[in-house]
């Protein structure tokens, strides 16, 4: 089935492509902060200078010049055995393996994936699948540092790095960062050619040349642009990936994007993909995030990020409106989390986090790209809009718990005798009688702005404009309210399976 995926360019493609060309089955692994490039890289012993390109005159030079730093990556991983499963954006592919007689033709081809009855199972239980993958890398010091994708080493059992010559090293993982999918490797050596990152940053529309090994091609060479930049993709909790149009296919994971300077710019991490295959539409982590990712995996084996600790979603146009604000931005704080360092410093459920230290805050995920750039313990000035103006708070960060889950809420109370219910704003309202306060939506006329607004039935209005709603008299008086303030859009927080959200409600159209 032909269904639009966006792919970890090694994951489900490099490595399976490497199955075919080696006969070993299974498949492999496919914020914006600044920093200092990592120590390792003032070396100057063997650092590729790159001539004067011409793009008339192609880019030859160019990629002879950098080649030499440019690495095949393979990976000899193991997983549990199960059905190969591939995730896309919006999809997932899974396969179903057939129970086949031991003298069926094609029983050694499903063995290699661990299918039903295969040699990836005994008495019913899978076996870890072990498995060969492949991906790319670029060495960044000339004493051996690699710098890679996470999910091309994420299974690793042995990672091989070979070289441009055909030379192989097996190779030290020194850290992972799964947010951001990167990873460092070191092999030996004290003269090798290495790479630097861009100084200046390229802007959409500059020239990217792709250098990598996809499909086991070591230094295959792609030329496009840098076509989009700021891209959230949806498979990362910090967006703001590159967007280039040089073609990168499987096995082009973890390798560079470099500038007409021979800089990188970037590292190739994903695909958008109707098909599998490249189709003009490439994701890079930028360089501002990878040096400052690198420095830490480096110095310290691990990456650690400063936690705010409240639930945030983005500012809508209705939402603006709603609390007086002139322009859409910001990130507005569904709730401080417990014991976290923002409600200890006084941030409210409602407002609306503008900038930090001075820097404007764009949306939900600038918010948490910019905090999780601050050091833990370092404090913050957040500007904040609250009750029609803005005032500033300090925080002192924590450190980000990378492992922390969720909270589950609480489960219901039986429900409890309600009184009669009323009608308002296309609404039906009734107080909620599961004790945890608000107003329950009984029912929402379809036509009505509250269910263009996305309300429905079952919906808990919990608060609007800031305040606390226990019956439907509040409702009706508050609304009033914010009319008499010469405003004709409601802030609502409604809560939903447990999770809270704010909407601009219009009391007009």
């Amino acid at each position: 089935m032909r269904s639009t995926i966006l792919s970890r360019t090694s994951r489900w493609l490099g490595a399976s492509a490497l199955a075919l060309m080696v006969g070993i089955g299974g498949v492999g692994t496919a914020f914006v902060l600044n920093g200092q490039v990592a120590n390792a890289q003032v070396h100057n012993a063997a650092q590729i200078v790159v001539p004067q390109t011409s793009v008339q005159q192609g880019f030859a030079d160019l990629v002879e010049a950098v080649k030499p730093a440019v690495v095949s990556i393979r990976v000899d991983a193991e997983a549990p055995g199960r059905p190969t499963q591939r995730g896309g954006r919006d999809f997932n592919f899974e396969f179903n393996f057939p129970d086949l007689p031991e003298n069926h033709p094609f029983r050694d081809f499903f063995d290699q994936f661990g299918g039903p009855g295969g040699r990836g199972q005994s008495d019913g239980e899978p076996r870890p699948r072990r498995f060969q993958a492949a991906g790319s890398g670029f060495i960044i010091s000339a004493d051996g540092y690699v710098v890679t994708n996470n999910h091309v080493v994420s299974d690793a059992t042995k990672v091989t790095v070979i070289m441009e010559d055909g030379t192989e090293q097996v190779a030290e993982v020194v850290g992972s960062d799964e947010r951001t999918d990167l990873a460092v490797l070191k092999i030996e050596g004290d003269d090798l050619p290495f790479v630097s990152f861009e100084e200046e940053e390229s802007r959409v529309g500059d020239w990217v040349v792709a250098v990598g090994n996809p499909f086991g091609l070591g230094g295959t060479v792609t030329v496009g642009v840098i076509s989009g930049s700021g891209r959230d993709i949806g498979g990362s909790n910090y967006g703001d990936f590159l967007q280039i149009d040089a073609a990168v296919n499987t096995g082009n994971s973890g390798g560079p994007a470099f500038n007409t300077k021979g800089e990188v710019v970037g590292v190739n991490t994903a695909i958008y993909s109707p098909n599998g295959g490249n189709v003009g539409i490439a994701f890079a982590i930028p360089a501002d995030t990878v040096k400052q990712i690198v420095d830490q995996l480096i110095n310290d084996g691990t990456v650690t990020r400063g936690y705010l600790g409240v639930s945030i979603q983005d500012v809508s146009r209705d939402i603006a409106d709603g609390v007086g604000l002139p322009n859409a931005r910001g990130a507005i704080v569904r709730e401080p989390t417990e014991d976290g360092p923002a409600g200890a410093a006084g941030v409210q459920s409602g407002d609306i986090i503008l900038q930090v230290d001075g820097e404007q805050i764009d949306d939900a995920l600038d918010l948490s790209r910019t905090i999780a750039g601050k050091a833990p313990d370092s404090t913050v000035e957040l500007t904040i809009w609250r009750d029609g103006a803005e005032t500033k708070i300090s925080v002192q960060l924590q450190q980000l718990d990378e492992t922390a889950q969720a909270p589950t809420p609480d489960a219901p109370t039986p429900p409890q005798a309600i009184p009669q219910a009323a009608t308002t704003l296309g609404m039906t309202v009734v107080p909620n009688g599961d004790g945890s306060g608000g107003l329950l939506i009984q029912n929402v006329d379809p036509d009505s702005t509250a269910a263009q607004r996305g309300l429905a039935t079952g919906d808990v209005i919990l608060e609007v404009d800031n305040q606390e709603m226990t019956s439907p008299a509040d409702l009706e008086r508050v609304v009033e309210a914010v009319k008499d303030k010469g405003l004709n859009t409601a802030l609502i927080k409604v809560a939903r399976e447990g999770e809270a959200r704010f909407i601009g409600l219009p009391l007009s159209e």
